[in-house]
This record gives structure tokens, C-alpha cells and sequence, in this order.
């Protein structure tokens, strides 16, 4: 398994003002089979640091590395999940799994049981031929998720994928993606702005404040792996909500 690196990460923007520093001295460690979470408010850089670590943007400052090797582009080594579903509407589900095996010049064959392992992964074994339209948001998310994993990528980067979900969906949709990583063991980076979501996913969280986007804080929630919906209810999950709450609220009182 992989590990995700940020060594003193920034970057800058030109623009008709002048330079607009996004991110600054961002330092963060994601290690093999980890699920860590950035949380910050909209604007903080959150979604820009994800971009960087995909290959998609180009840090001004500062490396990233995949098992010690700088990241200079776009690569299937590291999968992305974004809000939307960026599914294709005309593919089935299967193959929309497929896709990318398919852009690597995998036989039809094989593919199709690879898309088909991962489907059954996800529980959508049974809607294989079904076109993404008939399915509901969360499934949609889950077959964007399939795609991912099928792949084979070292690192899963996750861009907020439950945002366009409604409150009771995105719950179950959370309590999947703990079941799918402890199943698969795969590196995850996951990108949100709800802290309770931050605190019942991640082994650890790195707290980014804004203007320019930097690491406040690095938090261990210290859960078990194991954990699922009920220990929202504890005095221990609420304790740590609250105290990201707290560093987040005292950074936009200081901004007014």
C-alpha cells in the first residue's frame, strides 16, 4: 500500500491584482492503508490541495509525492472521486466501471469481471446493465466509486463525494465508504467541509484554516476501526466535533 506526502506546499495565483496565495506551507503525511481527512471552510484550498495531489494542478511551492516519487501529472496510480458523479449517461453501469480499463487496452473479457468484482464490492452487482440514470444519487456515487477502485490506484482522492447528497443518504453513504476501506485497505484522502464527517471517517484530521489555506491542526479522533454509526452518539465524537468546531469558529471571528 501507498503513502501520500505534502512537504511545504503552496500555491499562487497571478491575477490582475496581483499574486493570490491559495495555499501556503501545507505539511501533510497520509500513510499506507490510511483514511485522513482535510476539513476547512469553503475557500480554504481544500479542493485546490486535492487537485495538486491528483496531478490536475501544479503546486507553485513546495512537493508532493506518491511513495517517495514526485507527482508531476495525472496518473492511474491515484484515483479521484469528485461531488458529482461524472458518470458517462449513455454507458451502463458496468461499463462506466469499465472505462478506464478499457482507455488501458484491457480485453472485454477481463474487464468486464473486474468491473463486475468491484460492482459486487459496492453491492450493485445486480444493476450492472442498468443505465445511471435509473439509479438514485447515492448508487450513482457508488458506481463512481467502483470506477475508482477499479482502477487499482495506490491512493484514492476524494473531492467532498457526499455534498450533493441529502442528510440520511450521505450517512449511509459514509458508513459504505468505512466498509469498502476496510474491505480493500486502500489509502484514502478524503476532502470535506462538514467536521462531523471528517471525525467519523478519518484516522486522523488535518484542520485547514483560510486565507491562505494552511494546516491549523492535526487531530486524532482515536476511534476504533471498526466504528460505525453509533459512535456519533458518544460524549468522546461529540468532544472532538466540537473542538474542530471551535478552531474553525475562532479563524472566521478573527476574519471579521
Amino acid at each position: 500500500m501507498s503513502s501520500l506526502t505534502f512537504r511545504n506546499v503552496g500555491k499562487t495565483y497571478q491575477t490582475r491584482n496581483g499574486p493570490l496565495v491559495v495555499l501556503q506551507d501545507i505539511n501533510i503525511d497520509v500513510r499506507p492503508n490510511e483514511l485522513v481527512c482535510i476539513v476547512g471552510a469553503s475557500g480554504c484550498g481544500k479542493s485546490t490541495l486535492l487537485q495538486c495531489a491528483a496531478g490536475l494542478n501544479q503546486p507553485t511551492a513546495g512537493t508532493i509525492e506518491l511513495d517517495g516519487e514526485p507527482i508531476l501529472g495525472p496518473s492511474a496510480d491515484r484515483g479521484m472521486i469528485f461531488q458529482s458523479y461524472t458518470l458517462f449517461p449513455w454507458l451502463t453501469v458496468e461499463e462506466n466501471v469499465a472505462f478506464g480499463l478499457k482507455l488501458a487496452g484491457m480485453p472485454p473479457e477481463d474487464r468486464s469481471k473486474i468491473a463486475r468484482m468491484y460492482l459486487k464490492i459496492v453491492g450493485l452487482e445486480n444493476f450492472a446493465k442498468a443505465l445511471p440514470k435509473t439509479l438514485s444519487g447515492g448508487m450513482q456515487q457508488r458506481v463512481a466509486i467502483a470506477r475508482g477502485l477499479a482502477n487499482q490506484p495506490a491512493v484514492l482522492l476524494m473531492d467532498e463525494p457526499f455534498g450533493a447528497l441529502d442528510a440520511q443518504t450521505r450517512m449511509v453513504m459514509q458508513e459504505f465508504l468505512l466498509d469498502v476501506w476496510r474491505s480493500t485497505r486502500i489509502t484514502i484522502l478524503f476532502v470535506t467541509h462538514d467536521v462531523e464527517e471528517a471525525v467519523y471517517l478519518g484516522e486522523r484530521v488535518y484542520v485547514l484554516q483560510s486565507s491562505p489555506g494552511r494546516v491549523r491542526e492535526e487531530i486524532k479522533p482515536g476511534f476504533d476501526p471498526s466504528r460505525d454509526y453509533h459512535i456519533k452518539r458518544t460524549p468522546e465524537f461529540h468532544a472532538c466535533v466540537d473542538g474542530i468546531l471551535d478552531l474553525l469558529r475562532s479563524e472566521a471571528v478573527a476574519a471579521l
